[in-house]
């Protein structure tokens, strides 16, 4: 009985010793979003960008990059709070599936971690933010618990990436369609 309260101790002050030692911060989700347009970059917190969802009121930053979409408040607010109901389990398996990997590789090149070099860090880091993001929303995600999920602390919005993806559709609420819908609809039979 001893041995065991020693050897518990023991591991306990080895795994701060490490959390010291090697300065391992714990990135619990994203402040900041970095949107990058050319050689053009501003970076706005993701507590502003949740004030103006749920308030309408925003900072002078955050003014100015609504301003150039050109969309109406009432509608960005509208996209930003949408709601998508999804069980985390059925979300495990559509991020993990085929054609969640080619998603997710694909949105890894607009969506991703400051440092990230490759499409696989964008691409884990985009599903660990989908399966915190629904569990931060109770079964339910939006775009800013989407970030609010996001395990670091800046995420790089490349707003040339968007553009290109966004020639190849209509609309982002089709491709939010399209990729809600209809890959849902056959993992929920499997």
């Amino acid at each position: 009985m001893k041995f065991n309260k020693f050897l518990i101790i023991k591991i306990f002050f080895i795994l701060l010793s490490f959390q010291f030692a090697f300065n391992v911060s714990k990135a619990n989700a994203a402040e900041e979003i970095k949107i990058i347009y050319g050689i053009f970059a501003r970076t706005i917190t993701v507590n502003s960008l949740e004030t103006y969802a749920k308030e309408g009121k925003s900072t002078k930053n955050l003014k100015r990059i609504l301003k150039a979409t050109g969309s109406p408040d009432k509608e960005i607010r509208s996209v930003l709070n949408k709601n998508f109901e999804i069980p985390i389990t059925i979300a495990s398996k559509l991020v993990y599936s085929e054609i969640g990997n080619v998603f997710l590789t694909r949105l890894s090149s607009i969506i991703h971690p400051l440092r990230a070099n490759d499409t696989r860090t964008g691409m884990l880091a985009l599903r660990a933010s989908v399966i915190q993001g629904i569990n931060i929303g109770n079964g339910k995600i939006n775009l800013i618990n989407f970030f609010k999920g996001y395990p670091t602390k800046t995420v790089i919005l490349d707003v040339n990436a968007l553009s290109k993806v966004m020639n190849k559709v209509e609309s982002i609420s089709e491709l939010l369609d399209f990729f809600t819908n209809s890959p849902l609809e056959k993992i929920k039979t499997n």
